[in-house]
């Protein structure tokens, strides 16, 4: 499958895993928050590298040890769902997560500009969706007004001052 990961185009080297699924100890997985925290150690001590899926429903103050993670996936269930929106904002802001985020699920090209505004990196788009098309979108906006995880500062902050 591919993704969109620094806005280029790539091929995905990491397995979503169901609930109770077994882990492949050469694989990189994304489990969830339940299973990270419950099962940590273990994945950790595994050949592959270990990521987290956070749901609509779930916080991300939930995830132990987050910085630990080399990938945080945030679920978007649904278009209208725009709780993943703060889910990143708050990785980046509150927790300042460093790694990848990865938004996943219901990812459409009119959301990817907004998502990296909130500091989500990586985009696993519904199968089907047109990945190269996509990436027209980071383009489509050239200047933004509001702060955001992308720039801490507002445009007026940002613009030049007159003598």
């Amino acid at each position: 499958m591919q993704i969109i990961k620094d806005r280029k185009i790539q091929e995905d080297g990491w397995l979503l895993l169901p609930e109770g699924a077994t882990v492949p100890d050469e694989a990189d997985v994304i489990v969830s928050v339940a299973r990270w925290n419950r099962e940590r150690d273990a994945l950790l001590r595994r050949a592959g590298k270990t990521g987290v899926v956070v749901r609509s429903d779930e916080s991300p103050l939930d995830i132990v040890e987050p910085s630990s993670l080399p990938l945080i996936a945030i679920d978007f269930p649904k278009f209208s769902d725009g709780r993943g929106y703060s889910t990143a904002r708050l990785l980046r802001e509150r927790i300042e997560y460093r790694g990848e985020l990865r938004a996943v699920g219901n990812v459409l090209r009119d959301q990817l500009f907004y998502m990296l505004r909130c500091g989500i990196d990586s985009f696993a788009l519904q199968s089907g969706k047109d990945v190269q098309g996509a990436l027209e979108a980071f383009d489509e906006f050239t200047v933004t007004y509001q702060a955001a995880a992308d720039e801490r500062r507002p445009i007026y902050r940002r613009a030049p001052r007159g003598a």
